[in-house]
């Protein structure tokens, strides 16, 4: 299983910003999570399309877009023209969720649904065969800094499941308090996508910290 490293943006020092992805590109991370908060779906307000547009010119990761946004439908083909790789949308913000994913497929891009704490994992079921991404949070959406919450395992482990049952070739993502020394209970539930901010991008050693996550994750190929 090949397992990737999506470090977060938002803890990222904003100052030395092209510093800090060449270091990550350099170390082997191949994705960077970007979490995009409107301050209605979520309380805190991040950054939207002209940021995501800057740094795309400065690296060549795949953009893990993650929008934490009130009618993703809105904006998603933006994201995409921005340079998103892979746009990814809460279920709960959708009210069609079908219709979004196609919309984003209809780019180019990837299209990924993302879950809540609180949202029953059987209910992005019925989407699975659409979707090329699902990221469960292990925290409540906006607020950096949160413990990881272990009882959302189990939706992981479901979602591999099925994964296998049915021949999906998803991603499993888990975006939220994700530690060192907590990432093998993801992995052994089925992750493959690990979403990590203040362990990675806020370590004043940023390639020494991605590459600990790295070494752990061989151990799963």
């Amino acid at each position: 299983m090949n397992i990737f490293l999506s470090p977060s943006l938002l803890s990222a020092d904003f100052t030395r910003v092209g510093e800090q992805l060449s270091l990550l590109e350099e170390a082997g991370v191949p994705y960077l999570h970007l979490d995009v908060m409107d301050g209605i779906f979520v309380p805190n307000i991040s950054f939207g399309m002209p940021v995501i547009q800057s740094i795309r010119k400065a690296s060549k990761m795949v953009f893990d877009v993650h929008l934490m946004i009130t009618e993703p439908e809105r904006y998603a083909e933006e994201f995409a023209k921005a340079g998103a790789d892979i746009v990814n949308f809460h279920a709960e913000a959708a009210k069609d969720p079908a219709a979004v994913l196609a919309k984003i497929k209809k780019t180019g891009a990837k299209a990924g649904i993302t879950i809540k704490p609180g949202t029953p994992v059987e209910t992005i079921k019925p989407y699975l065969p659409d979707v090329d991404m699902v990221l469960v949070m292990t925290v409540e959406p906006g607020f950096a800094g949160q413990k990881f919450m272990p009882e959302q395992v189990e939706k992981i482990r479901r979602l591999a499941e099925w994964k296998k049952e049915l021949g999906f070739t998803y991603d499993i993502e888990v975006d939220g308090g994700v530690t060192l020394e907590n990432v093998r209970t993801s992995l052994d539930a089925g992750a493959n996508i690990i979403v990590a901010g203040s362990a990675v991008l806020g370590k004043a050693d940023i390639a020494g910290a991605a590459g600990k996550f790295l070494e752990i994750f061989k151990e799963y190929e």
